[in-house]
């Protein structure tokens, strides 16, 4: 008895399987698994990314928003792969996820070189909506702290809808972020129920 297997991707096309044996049957089953358990990618690599000011120079590489959204989790700012904003009252971050998303999870990476307990009390807020007003953002989670240099992650069950996360930080102070990823599925539209 043969088994027919079609997998579909959107970076690797369709691939078909033709299974002859038990073993490779309980392989393909392992590989499976190992596929739908595996974590979802980070939606956040492909957003635009935007932030209420820039530390020092807005010309050097070193503070933009792209770079909590480069796929480089290097927690030193030096290292040029870290946003900064200059002290401000509520500065905040934001990444444009550019369509729909059930978010499940939002990881957040801190500074490990200097200053990680400024991040202390900052909210990751979800919405549909492009402007920012913090009223009609979806409060998400609160971080009470981070370690420097380590990550922190919120998850949701259910996952929370929208389009824009942001990381906004209530009280006069600098926001900075070494990483942010952001995890979910495609939210289903009226065709897709």
């Amino acid at each position: 008895m043969c088994l027919y297997l079609c997998l579909s991707c959107h970076s690797i096309g369709t691939l078909a399987f033709s299974f002859h044996s038990r073993r490779m049957r309980q392989d393909m089953f392992f590989l499976l698994l190992t596929l739908l358990v595996t974590p979802s990618e980070n939606l956040a690599l492909w957003g635009k990314a935007t932030q209420s000011d820039l530390v020092d120079n807005p010309y050097n590489g070193w503070s933009h928003a792209s770079n909590a959204i480069d796929g480089n989790s290097d927690s030193d700012f030096y290292h040029g792969s870290c946003t900064h904003t200059d002290s401000q009252t509520n500065p905040w971050w934001r990444v444009d996820l550019l369509d729909t998303y059930i978010v499940t999870s939002v990881t957040i990476t801190n500074r490990g070189d200097c200053c990680h307990t400024n991040i202390n009390g900052a909210e990751v807020h979800h919405k549909n909506v492009k402007f920012f007003k913090l009223k009609y953002y979806c409060d998400s989670g609160v971080i009470s702290s981070i370690p420097a240099g380590r990550s922190l992650t919120l998850s949701w069950n259910k996952g929370i809808e929208g389009r824009y996360v942001a990381v906004v930080l209530p009280k006069t102070s600098t926001l900075v972020l070494c990483e942010v990823e952001v995890y979910g599925y495609l939210a289903p539209t009226g065709k897709d129920k």
